[in-house]
């Protein structure tokens, strides 16, 4: 299965989280790692190229930090320019059919502070809600996120450790990810 991680993060060079999965990430032969900061610095994304991109692959994993309990805001510019009605949705829009994804994101708090009661009081789930819609919008396949916690305390062995389970994750069987 071609996989592609599209990943975003405005400050990524800070990041050990993001940067251990990324180098986790690039130990793998079957999986692309597509970095849109650093491919658009100016934010000018280039949709066709992007729209062919998607196409190529079984399986796009979108990789980001919580960002403000949501996605960073290119991010959010990437789904409302590349993701257009007659490619995406709409009558003829049926490229992302089928494709599999999976959100892949990083939070500084604890799980235990994302639930009921919680903190942030909400679960990670919640959150994520607005993306499992959109991309179930396109007729495309909504699989688990990978999350993970506690970033701001993980040490680095740790956090080999979740990259490590976050290759497993992405490159699972749906049915394995779904059981």
């Amino acid at each position: 299965m071609k996989t592609l991680v599209i990943v975003t993060h405005p400050f990524l060079k800070d990041s050990r989280a993001n940067n251990a999965l990324i180098q986790e990430l690039n130990l793998h032969e079957n999986i692309d790692v597509h970095n849109l900061h650093e491919e658009y610095p100016d934010w000018s994304i280039d949709i066709e190229k992007e729209q062919q991109l998607l196409v190529k692959y079984d399986r796009i994993v979108l990789q980001f930090p919580l960002y403000w309990y949501s996605a960073p805001p290119l991010l959010k510019k990437w789904f409302d320019e590349v993701l257009t009605y007659g490619w995406a949705f709409g009558s003829e829009g049926n490229h992302l059919k089928g494709k599999e994804f999976i959100l892949a994101t990083t939070a500084g708090a604890s799980e235990q502070s994302y639930r009921s009661g919680g903190s942030n009081e909400y679960t990670i789930s919640e959150f994520l809600r607005p993306f499992e819609v959109s991309i179930k919008y396109t007729s495309a396949v909504f699989l688990p996120a990978f999350v993970v916690y506690g970033t701001m305390e993980a040490t680095d062995e740790q956090l080999k450790l979740d990259a490590r389970k976050y290759v497993e994750h992405i490159t699972a069987s749906a049915e394995a990810l779904v059981d």
